[in-house]
């Protein structure tokens, strides 16, 4: 190779290198105009109010305050996770305080701030330290658990207030900064892609999650994610990791979810959500087939709540929930936030598939249970039971169990290697429907079961733990 094309290798590498360099995005400008509208958040709990350990779990617990003390020796003389770093317990002081670190940020001038509620929950004070260096006290003015939302106020006026964008225009592989006080280092810069959009974390059905590649550390928290015009659109919340810190995965609440929030906790001091009342199941390629679709997609009905606006507005366990208000359900995890932001008492467009056929059901959407009211009881049956062509022995259910599931029989035993046992029933279930019929007694069942063609999948719903669920069930041919 020649000293000419050497020399133009290494000239093109170098165009190369800058080409590269010139595309990515500069954030500097970016900083510099939004760092003042972040603030950073002092948390402090004051010491045990109980004098022995025992004290405060009685309280907890409602057991009574005049254990003997020789059962109070069980309970130690310090309270649990009173520990040092040795392991030795520490008498419990009554001007021991703690606090947390954790992020925010100014929405309006005169003193409005978001922040996650895990940040200030169970706070006695809530400090918000300015970028000017001042510390305020700030008023909890609302908290939203379900969402982790929190509206802080402080007493100030003409403070810098973020720019709010729009998180619904956001796109998969935009870049987006992270500002906030990961570890306590105040006022730190991350920045990455958004990795996905509306995704679904354990627990945390009602908010369709950001996932970027931002590194989010403890103390991030609350804090805001800028896109690279400078608007917030979303809240760094958590991250997933196994080691406690930053793996390259971590989740924002969209911007306008928290808003939505926002104004109802500014309102209201409390958060309203629409509610169907149904207990929802993925639809994965088994089930498809087993009820006639092409593909797998949208939210089965395993269960509907008695007297829920699901039931009242004419939905029926085993419909699969394709579209809702016009928008499309690939996953099931799709429909809970999207029901989640409909009002109470407005009026919903629900895309079904019910044996088979495309329905189109209106109906009214309800307003989200503070907590669960109805708890299914445990299994207990002494009946007697039959036998099937499924390999599985079942029984009547008893009035206890009738109360708690209403119709349906008991799964007592199941033969390995048989259609039952390879379509996953396991004793204790309760089958309720098969193939789009209802199992009243074991007469029913056994008569249905006989009645099964060979070779497809047909949809059976049980009761399992409490829970509804369809599974796919398949005999031989």
């Amino acid at each position: 190779m020649t000293s000419i094309s050497i020399t133009l290798l290494f000239c093109l590498s170098l165009f190369s290198a800058f080409s590269q360099a010139s595309s990515l995005p500069d954030f500097t400008d970016l900083v510099q105009d939004t760092s003042s509208s972040v603030v950073n958040i002092a948390t402090i709990k004051h010491g045990n109010k109980y004098s022995n350990a025992y004290d405060g779990i009685a309280e907890q617990y409602n057991l009574p305050k005049d254990m003997p003390d020789i059962f109070r020796h069980f309970f130690g003389p310090q309270g649990p996770n009173q520990r040092d770093g040795q392991g030795r317990g520490q008498a419990p002081s009554q001007q021991s305080e703690t606090t947390s670190l954790g992020s925010g940020f100014i929405i309006s001038s005169d003193g409005y701030i978001l922040t996650n509620n895990h940040v200030v929950q169970g706070a006695d004070e809530i400090i918000v330290r300015l970028s000017d260096r001042r510390e305020l006290d700030a008023q909890l003015i609302g908290a939203d658990e379900r969402a982790d939302l929190a509206l802080l106020k402080v007493k100030a006026t003409g403070l810098p207030e973020v720019e709010l964008g729009n998180s619904d225009k956001l796109k998969v592989g935009e870049w987006v900064l992270a500002i906030g006080s990961p570890f306590g280092f105040d006022y730190s810069v991350t920045a990455g892609i958004v990795s996905a959009k509306g995704r679904s974390l354990p627990n945390e059905s009602y908010v369709p999650f950001i996932q970027t590649d931002v590194a989010i550390n403890p103390g991030n928290s609350g804090g805001p994610l800028f896109n690279l015009s400078g608007e917030v659109v979303g809240i760094n919340s958590q991250i997933y990791t196994r080691s406690g810190g930053f793996m390259g995965v971590s989740f924002a609440i969209p911007i306008n979810v928290a808003i939505d929030v926002v104004e109802q906790l500014k309102d209201k001091g409390k958060v309203s959500r629409g509610w169907l009342g149904v207990v929802i199941q993925e639809v994965n390629k088994d089930l498809a087939e087993s009820f006639g679709l092409k593909k797998a997609k949208g939210a089965l009905v395993a269960q509907l709540v008695p007297g829920s606006p699901a039931e009242v507005g004419g939905l029926l366990s085993g419909d699969i929930i394709t579209a809702f208000n016009g928008q499309e359900i690939n996953l099931s995890t799709d429909l809970p936030h999207r029901v989640g932001r409909v009002k109470p008492g407005a009026t919903a467009k629900l895309n079904v598939v019910r044996n088979g056929k495309i329905k189109v059901i209106h109906l009214e959407i309800g307003a989200l249970p503070d907590a669960d009211s109805q708890q299914l009881e445990s299994l207990n049956s002494n009946q007697d039971y039959k036998q099937n062509r499924l390999g599985i022995t079942v029984s009547e259910l008893n009035d206890k169990q009738q109360r708690s599931f209403g119709e349906g029989v008991l799964v007592q035993d199941v033969k390995n290697g048989h259609a039952g046992a390879m379509s996953g029933i396991v004793r204790g279930d309760v089958i309720t429907l098969i193939y789009g019929e209802r199992i009243r007694s074991v007469d029913d069942f056994k008569r249905i079961v006989e009645s099964l063609p060979k070779g497809r999948s047909v949809p059976m719903q049980i009761i399992r733990r409490g829970a509804a669920m369809f599974i796919p069930l398949r005999l031989a041919d």
